[in-house]
């Protein structure tokens, strides 16, 4: 197993120790604009402004790797990922806030796009599996252990800025030193969205609504905390306890949907999530306040993925990168979407109204997924792709899906399975 990530393992170092000193700043930056006195409003347009960056950056920061190579692209896009996160500690505005936090989202898609391309080009099919499951572990864990630099700002504001560039720029380190060649990174062909939408319409929508939620949550979510009484220390817990959950229950999760209806698991798990974001909404604290972060991160993360290996269910092999590419970018969207809609919720409702907003949308959806249950007959299990976890991130980490075909596969001519339409 180990062997298979060995040449990898350079740039599973990197990927952890970029997010855990960047996957904590969406957290901080929120907090510290309510500290200065911004509104909700202002707070979850700087949200938007990150989620908008990682749409630009998923569609153009391709281009800059493929004119200059993964090596220097990389180390650029980290470079100043680290620079615009000391700006932070220099000037506190929120128009400049929001600025930078565009340029982190395409910086942070540039850096994806050219981990993920090199891991899909260095990964063997039979080992795709493995190096996938490493890549999430280190992302997650990155992210969830990022969380408790929260907690270093006591002594002085700026000193979780400055740890987290230190800990980007030691990023770059790994991968300027690495021996794996850097593949070439090639266009992507191109789907219709009309014509994903006909073949999956609750892959789709499910897709996109789920980046609504995530999007309203991680841009907000320390800011609902903070509003019940919590610590900044128990603001960082809760944040890392929902990270985790979303860790621990994606996999029970997607074996669940191999050996039942794929769509019923998509449904149900809408279901528990309205029922959990509801006692979100009536604000507890304490261990139920963990717990029900536990099970929203353990359901709502296994969304996206279970609505990807739904859509793939009904598509050719041929299709299902350029498809997973296409509703990786519905995802960023709708999250793109999401903070201005929680930051209203929380504006009319109070702290609570955050998750008020995500159980609406997630009522919405189970509506949706019900009419779906109801209108068309489900794919035959046996004919159900294998589950796989899969990250939110760019189009590139659709090349880690162990389900899909190489090209050489495709030419020769994979057989067509049968389509059904839901």
């Amino acid at each position: 197993m180990f062997a298979s990530i060995r040449p990898v393992q350079s740039l599973l170092i990197a990927i952890f120790v970029m997010m855990a000193g960047s996957g904590f700043l969406s957290t901080l930056i929120g907090l510290r604009l309510e500290r200065a006195g911004s509104g909700t409003m202002v707070i979850g347009l700087v949200a938007t402004a990150y989620f908008g960056g990682l749409v630009a950056g998923a569609l153009r920061a391709g281009g800059v790797v493929r004119r200059v190579g993964h090596i220097r692209a990389y180390a650029a896009f980290v470079a100043l990922l680290s620079a615009s996160t000391l700006t932070y500690a220099l000037f506190q505005q929120p128009l400049l806030w929001g600025a930078l936090r565009f340029v982190d989202g395409v910086c942070v898609a540039g850096v994806f796009i050219c981990v993920e391309s090199w891991l899909g080009d260095r990964a063997e099919p039979e080992t795709r599996g493995t190096v996938l499951a490493f890549y999430m572990v280190c992302l997650y864990s990155g992210q969830a252990l990022g969380q408790l630099l929260l907690r270093s700002g006591n002594s002085a504001p700026q000193i979780p800025f400055e740890l987290a560039s230190i800990l980007i720029s030691l990023a770059i380190i790994p991968v300027c030193l690495t021996r794996s060649h850097a593949p070439a990174l090639e266009e992507a062909d191109s789907l219709p969205l009309r014509r994903l939408f006909e073949a999956s319409p609750l892959g789709v929508v499910g897709a996109g609504i789920t980046g609504l939620l995530l999007g309203a949550f991680y841009g907000l979510a320390a800011i609902y905390a903070r509003r019940l009484g919590l610590s900044l220390a128990d603001t960082a817990t809760f944040m890392t306890v929902v990270i985790l959950g979303g860790v621990a229950l994606q996999w029970p999760l997607g074996r669940l949907s191999d050996r039942y209806d794929r769509r019923r698991v998509i449904v149900g798990g809408f279901a528990v999530t309205l029922a959990v974001s509801a006692g979100l909404a009536l604000q507890p604290l304490g261990i139920v306040l963990l717990a029900l972060g536990f099970l929203f991160g353990g359901l709502s993360f296994a969304l996206y993925p279970l609505s990807v290996a739904h859509a793939n269910d009904r598509l050719l092999p041929s299709e299902r990168v350029t498809a997973s590419g296409q509703l990786v970018l519905l995802y960023s969207a709708g999250a793109a979407a999401g903070p201005i809609a929680g930051a209203t919720a929380m504006t009319i409702a109070g702290a609570g109204g955050l998750f008020l907003f995500i159980a609406l949308a997630a009522a919405a959806m189970l509506a949706f997924g019900l009419w779906r249950l109801a209108a068309t007959d489900a794919v035959p299990t046996e004919a159900q792709q294998d589950f796989q976890i899969l990250p939110r991130t760019t189009p590139t980490a659709a090349l880690l899906d162990p389900a899909f075909p190489d090209d050489d596969d495709a030419a020769a001519g994979a057989a067509p399975q049968q389509q059904v339409t839901t």
